[in-house]
């Protein structure tokens, strides 16, 4: 099967989705789907405000059309909501072209928690998007249950796996050499500095050990200045994470407004196990496994951690495989119609 997958989130970025797209189409193509992304580097672009580093597309419908009549794919996914997202719709929707769509991540609450948009003004924008999607793919059961609760129809659960080879086990901490030997314990935050993260509860929790964070974003300098004794590493290479996560004591996830969590699992691949508050990714990553700790106290669930194996945390993340979440996602996909693009 050729399927076209349109998202306006692709490398350079760095982030989950980015990240959950990339495997899912290594598992994808493994099982015999030819897949073609298209993203925003195809086309004239313009950064997202508020966002260095991530382009928006510019008028991409024409281009788009072209490439999708070139390609005669036979299934369409929208990744994202983004101008890709809404070209991709609308192009699907005049030509009478069956799609399926993603909910990756909770737009309204960054709009509101950035520029104070009103979540329900977004959630009503969201839903009218999704709503002519033959199947709307969903992370975790408890973001599809609040989808269902505002509206939103044809809802799949959709969870997604960590490639457990690639994040190796180490059984007792490592030193990460750009760090050298930090005063233990240490705690480690990986992703985008920016308002969604709630990166705050975590730089200013009391904690006896050392604070380390990776990731760039729109509030990093001024966090930077701010929290001038944690340890601030900017983004690195993919290859290097793994090192990076190993070296921690406990991974804090101090977000409550992500889907999912990837970099929950990544943490506990390597070992090193988790806390962060009883939020919808969490809720799925962890579950009621020993892997990490969900509390409303943060430094609560960051101390408790501390005192889970990391075999404990490693034989959580097993449990997840991206070559199911990509036999799933493979079921949901609808054949764009009989006669083709």
């Amino acid at each position: 099967m050729k399927l076209a997958l349109v998202s306006d989130a692709w490398q350079p970025q760095v982030n989950g989705v980015v990240t959950t797209l990339i495997e899912l189409i290594i598992e994808l193509e493994r099982l015999g789907y030819h897949v073609e992304v298209v993203h925003p580097g195809f086309f004239k672009t313009r950064p997202c405000p508020g966002y260095p580093g991530i382009d928006l597309a510019i008028r991409p419908n024409k281009q788009l059309f072209q490439m999708l009549q070139k390609f005669k794919p036979d299934a369409i996914h929208i990744a994202t909501e983004g101008p890709l997202g809404w070209a991709a719709r609308s192009l699907c929707l005049q030509s009478g072209w069956s799609f399926t769509s993603a909910f990756h991540t909770k737009f309204p609450e960054i709009f509101n928690a950035s520029v104070k948009v009103p979540v329900s003004w977004g959630y009503a924008l969201l839903r009218r998007f999704h709503q002519p999607s033959s199947g709307v793919m969903v992370p975790t059961q408890s973001v599809l249950s609040g989808l269902q609760r505002r509206g939103f129809q044809n809802l799949k659960p959709w969870t997604h796996g960590v490639d457990i080879d690639f994040f190796r086990y180490h059984e007792q901490p490592v030193i990460f050499p750009a760090l050298g030997a930090l005063p233990r314990p240490v705690a480690l935050f990986v992703g985008r500095i920016s308002y969604e993260k709630n990166i705050a509860a975590f730089l200013e929790m009391d904690f006896p050990g050392s604070k380390v964070v990776c990731g760039v974003g729109p509030l990093e300098r001024q966090l930077r200045q701010h929290y001038p004794t944690v340890n601030w590493l900017g983004i690195l290479p993919r290859n290097e994470l793994v090192a990076l996560y190993a070296s921690a004591d406990v991974f804090v996830f101090p977000s409550t407004s992500d889907t999912f969590g990837l970099v929950l699992l990544e943490a506990m691949a390597t070992g090193t196990p988790v806390a962060c508050y009883p939020a919808d990714g969490p809720l799925e990553v962890i579950g009621d496994s020993d892997g990490g700790v969900m509390s409303h106290d943060l430094k609560e669930a960051t101390m408790k951690a501390l005192q889970i194996s990391r075999q404990q945390a490693r034989a959580r993340a097993e449990t997840f495989s991206w070559l199911v979440a990509a036999k799933s996602f493979a079921n949901y996909l609808t054949p764009i119609r009989s006669n083709r693009v």
